[in-house]
């Protein structure tokens, strides 16, 4: 078939190495979310367990300091792959979450591993690897790369609510930063020899026009408000785990049996929230759409602070949460 019939199919396909590089920066991508989203179902009990864990502004902040050092270091990281290339970039971020991971693993109080948490996220490649994945797509099939990745990283959230909880018994918290710091190291491997380089023409070259750029997106109102939302969310989901592992606890649930309550959980959110994706597309149903999940938000979280020891009112403040959470996430 010609290149100019390629080019007027009505459904162009992507290509076998825009497939196979999109799919390896998915796995980056997951692994990223695999170091914050793994642990959240256990960190607070272990957190609370290490000498200075009686402080819960503590176990808050070695919880959130993971992606307060990655909003932080996003930007940074971003014009360091213009200028050096992605690859590098994303290398050196692998480098210091793994670096984290261990510190997290040894740390022998809360200070610690606070301290291994923002290293951790202080390797934030996210963007960097966002940036490859458009390098090496056509605009044409770039949305369905970027589908991959987020569709990645929807399933490590939900496979890590559920395996944080197992391999927090079978290896313990410590054993699971070690296995996330050395899956960063074989990620490396992933990105220098399975990803092909991309074109030094398609980076940006930085200068005032960029600077210009960084400051209306930045000042802009909608996307101020979409950016207050998003931290408001993932606010939220920090907060909730910093109680509801104590919470399950409390209620009569083993630690290594969260996953219990978890699992059920998300399948019935998944449930109820597939339909509706389809409808916030519909014009005029958009906001409805969204202002009832924003609403069920915040039944969740009454329903959540009335529960105290009653499992199955926990149980269905979290249904409820986590249907609102994937609906307002996608």
């Amino acid at each position: 078939m010609s290149d100019s019939a390629v080019e007027s199919s009505p459904t162009i396909r992507m290509t076998r190495a825009e497939f196979r590089a999109t799919a390896y920066l998915a796995g980056v991508s997951g692994l990223r979310m695999l170091g914050l989203f793994i642990v959240l179902p256990v960190l607070a009990l272990y957190a609370a367990s290490l000498p200075g864990g009686s402080d819960p502004a503590m176990i808050g902040f070695a919880i959130g300091a993971y992606g307060l050092a990655q909003a932080v270091l996003q930007i940074p990281f971003g014009w360091a792959s213009d200028r050096v290339g992605r690859k590098p970039a994303i290398a050196f971020g692998l480098v210091v979450f793994a670096a984290g991971s261990f510190v997290a693993a040894w740390a022998p109080d809360i200070g610690w591993l606070a301290a291994g948490r923002t290293l951790q996220g202080a390797g934030a490649v996210s963007a960097a690897v966002m940036a490859l994945a458009a390098d090496l797509t056509r605009d044409e099939v770039r949305t369905r790369a970027m589908a991959m990745i987020g569709i990645t990283i929807g399933a490590t959230f939900a496979v890590s609510l559920v395996a944080g909880p197992v391999l927090g018994s079978a290896i313990g918290v410590p054993g699971i930063f070690v296995l996330t710091g050395l899956l960063a190291i074989a990620a490396i491997a992933v990105v220098q020899f399975g990803v092909p380089d991309a074109d030094a023409g398609a980076r940006g070259h930085g200068g005032g026009g960029e600077r210009v750029a960084l400051r209306r997106v930045l000042a802009d109102p909608q996307l101020l408000r979409l950016d207050f939302g998003i931290f408001a969310l993932h606010a939220i989901l920090m907060a909730l785990f910093v109680q509801v592992p104590f919470a399950l606890r409390d209620a009569g649930i083993a630690p290594s049996r969260h996953w219990m309550v978890y699992l059920p959980v998300l399948v019935v959110s998944v449930g109820v929230v597939l339909p509706l994706f389809r409808s916030v597309d519909r014009p005029g149903r958009g906001k409805t759409v969204l202002a009832g999940a924003i609403a069920a938000l915040v039944a969740s979280m009454l329903i959540l602070a009335a529960a105290r020891s009653s499992l199955a009112t926990i149980v269905a403040g979290l249904a409820v949460f986590f249907c609102a959470f994937n609906l307002l996430e996608a």
